[in-house]
């Protein structure tokens, strides 16, 4: 699942550390929500990607159920540049549109880390956790983009799918994995981008990163 709403801006409209922020209280509702939707779900394990906001989220989903939360730093977000480093009138092709090139050779998210450094460290972290042993069902509470990768990856697409994958905010996947005598035989995309607090997605017309872009420029 992605972790759940946070803001990017403080009070005055002015840009925060994407590494420190924590989960508005929008956030916290739907993530309890998400966590109610699973409630019957058992499961063995819960990893995240060790920055605050997976960590709150993944503490809300562990509510009662006895699990010690880990952190994998290898599943956290793709790390954009700078905005200064970003000329106004490119910022939006970076940041809102930025993943459709994800598939051409060297390209980077907005600046800053390329594609393919973030898309091997991503599906080397999976795919480790996937051969553990010692569990059935793990709850990987990660960001927009690493959710997409993994998805991505499992259905083929590699990098030139990255756009497609949307990631709403505390959204839930689910997806089966079949190993056998320590072969991957095959992976199956059962849910995609469940949002337990809207289902239907009323009124949510606009893509993650677009809702981001607007936060930062629109403020």
């Amino acid at each position: 699942m992605r972790h759940g709403d946070v803001s990017y801006v403080d009070a005055d409209g002015r840009p925060v550390d994407p590494e420190s922020v924590m989960l508005t209280a929008t956030g916290r509702k739907q993530v309890a929500a998400a966590r109610e939707m699973l409630s019957e779900i058992p499961l063995d394990r819960i990893l995240c990607s060790g920055l605050p906001r997976t960590q709150e989220t993944a503490s809300i989903m562990a509510t009662n159920r006895g699990i010690e939360i880990e952190n994998d730093e290898r599943l956290r977000e793709i790390r954009g540049g700078r905005l200064s480093q970003v000329s106004p009138e490119n910022r939006e092709a970076a940041f809102v549109y930025g993943l459709e090139t994800a598939g051409n050779a060297g390209a980077a998210f907005a600046g800053g880390e390329e594609f393919q450094v973030f898309g091997d460290r991503i599906i080397s972290a999976f795919e480790e956790k996937l051969f553990e042993d010692g569990w059935q069902r793990m709850l990987l509470v990660a960001h927009d983009v690493v959710n997409r990768m993994i998805l991505s990856h499992i259905c083929g697409a590699g990098l030139s799918g990255l756009a497609t994958f949307e990631q709403d905010m505390a959204c839930i996947n689910v997806i089966d994995v079949d190993i056998i005598e320590g072969q991957l035989e095959r992976t199956l995309i059962k849910a995609l981008n469940v949002t337990a607090y809207n289902t239907s997605k009323s009124g949510m017309y606009q893509t993650s990163f677009e809702q981001v872009f607007k936060t930062l420029f629109d403020y």
